[in-house]
């Protein structure tokens, strides 16, 4: 079997706010029609008005992917101006709520609302996906069972979404207490080969319940379009910086499975029923109250974590090139996008800000997150 590529690529989704208001606003056509003309097919609708989905090209390394996600939020932040918008890279817009948003009139989308009904009239959420190139498809499934035990940690240190309609949830990452009422979502299952995926998914299309495995939403996945394998339980990152820091630190473990591979080693297989726990404590807490150690049989503060996962992923970042990237973890590890976001609006409080004017403080520190690293 040939190295895989370890080729990267990107999509994030962005809301769209209106500069007054700070409120949520609908994409106009004449947005999506220059986005589209500037960004040759890289750019289009989510399923909510207000939404607008970007992905990168394949690229070969961090700094590629880099250049690419610069130039499509970049793009996307010049012609949103113009029509008196900006994008922020949250995932949940503080206080706009969802009854008030309308889906987006395309085939996919009205099928989904048909089969979803109300539950997904409330996805107003938006994700990152990272996907890495591997190209065998028994190696797509083999790694996607040892990285389901960090999926946890990628969650907990892209925790961008706290408010919801205005109230602070309590939660690091909101999103993912939305998007766990669809169905196929959650961790993947177990599989012992890529002939028993197949055959799992095959039963659900031979049905007619779904067209293709496009409709499985898990954290983690082998992509249905490309020989990649599709992280997927990430919020999405107001930070540019730390959107790469995270998909490096995907990108290297990946390279460390296939290492330990390749010397007939593996990542020990956890049990679902504890990865979910630590994907709880993620989900709640963010980087606050650390993770199960499993191995240890203790609950580990986050800077320890990442020293460690930074020491395991050492000669993989090395041999990726991007050793400057993942050595931000130790910054995400103290303070995630929901702590910065809770900041903000503690010091709005502190200046006599009443609720709503707290929760835009926070849309306007998205939106100046979302244009520090262009």
């Amino acid at each position: 079997m040939p190295d895989p590529a370890f080729s990267l690529g990107i999509e994030e989704e962005y809301l769209l706010v209106d500069l007054d208001s700070l409120a949520l606003a609908t994409a106009p056509d004449g947005l999506m029609e220059a986005c589209q003309s500037d960004l040759e097919g890289q750019v289009s609708p989510e399923f909510l008005q207000c939404q607008i989905e970007i992905g990168t090209k394949v690229c070969a390394n961090i700094g590629a992917a880099r250049a690419d996600l610069r130039r499509l939020r970049s793009t996307v932040a010049r012609h949103a101006k113009q029509h008196n918008l900006a994008p922020i890279a949250a995932s949940c817009h503080p206080f706009s709520d969802w009854k008030d948003q309308h889906h987006t009139r395309k085939e996919r989308y009205d099928t989904l609302s048909r089969d979803l009904g109300g539950v997904v009239r409330r996805l107003l959420i938006c994700g990152c996906h990272v996907h890495v190139g591997l190209g065998d498809d028994s190696l797509r499934i083999d790694l996607m069972q040892q990285l389901s035990y960090f999926l946890p940690h990628l969650l907990a240190l892209s925790a961008s979404s706290p408010f919801w309609q205005g109230q602070d949830t309590g939660m690091a990452s909101y999103r993912v207490s939305v998007f766990d009422n669809l169905p196929r979502t959650g961790l993947p299952p177990v599989f012992g080969s890529w002939q028993d995926y197949q055959r799992s998914v095959a039963v659900l299309t031979g049905l007619g319940v779904i067209e293709d495995g496009t409709k499985i939403w898990w954290d983690l996945r082998p992509s249905d379009r490309f020989p990649t394998l599709e992280t997927r339980i990430l919020d999405v990152q107001p930070r540019l910086e730390h959107a790469l820091t995270l998909a490096s630190v995907n990108q290297c473990l990946l390279r460390l499975f296939w290492r330990l591979r390749t010397r007939n080693q593996r990542w020990r297989i956890y049990d679902r029923f504890l990865i979910e726990e630590n994907r709880w404590r993620a989900q709640r807490y963010g980087v606050t109250e650390g993770l199960i150690d499993f191995g240890a049989n203790a609950i580990k503060p986050f800077p320890q974590l990442a020293e460690e996962l930074l020491e395991l992923i050492e000669e993989d970042a090395a041999a990726l090139g991007c050793l400057a990237e993942v050595a931000r973890l130790r910054e995400m590890a103290r303070e995630t996008s929901s702590d910065r976001q809770r900041a903000a609006a503690q010091a709005a409080a502190a200046q006599g800000a009443d609720a709503a004017d707290q929760m835009r403080a926070v849309v306007r520190h998205l939106i100046e997150a979302f244009h520090a690293d262009l």
